[in-house]
């Protein structure tokens, strides 16, 4: 729904999609404020819950990429990235290992919503600064999260502490 939403390509309907996107940004951080506060976690959710915010992030950006409303460089950084993390828990996931999200993954995570969901409003050209220095910042917390992930994830695969 939300990618032929902005593929309508109507300001009333990216207002739509960014309130969907939105909602869905919303119910993904308050799901795992709640597991961290209750305690409560599972090998599935665990896998699954990363994969979700992958798709919520790959699919608006993919789509604001072909419509040419989203920087082509912070696509692919982005894209890469979250491909590479994906197949990255899948490989420990089949030695037996896990590596949950840091903080400062979790501020990545927000960072790249945040940065979508002002690409998705059909905002006047006052805000371009805006959105390029929140995607910026997301683009630069994309990598250097990339980098703590393979850092950990070598760390963890030779039995030191991650």
């Amino acid at each position: 729904m939300l990618v032929g939403l902005l593929v309508a390509r109507r300001d009333a309907t990216d207002v739509a999609a960014a309130c969907i996107f939105a909602v869905g940004a919303w119910t993904d951080l308050l799901d795992g404020y709640l597991a961290r506060r209750w305690g409560v976690s599972t090998r599935t959710g665990a896998w699954l819950d990363p994969l979700a915010d992958k798709l919520l992030v790959g699919a608006p950006v993919v789509t604001l990429v072909a419509l040419d409303r989203f920087p082509l460089w912070a696509a692919v950084v982005v894209l890469v990235r979250e491909a590479a993390i994906v197949l990255l828990r899948i490989w420990l996931g089949t030695r037996g290992a896990g590596m949950p999200a840091r903080p400062l993954a979790k501020a990545k995570t927000l960072t790249q919503l945040t940065a979508i969901f002002l690409y998705i409003l059909p905002l006047p050209s006052a805000w371009d600064a805006t959105r390029l220095a929140v995607l910026v910042a997301a683009t630069i917390l994309t990598v250097v999260t990339g980098v703590d992930y393979a850092v950990r994830a070598r760390s963890l695969l030779r039995g030191a502490p991650a």
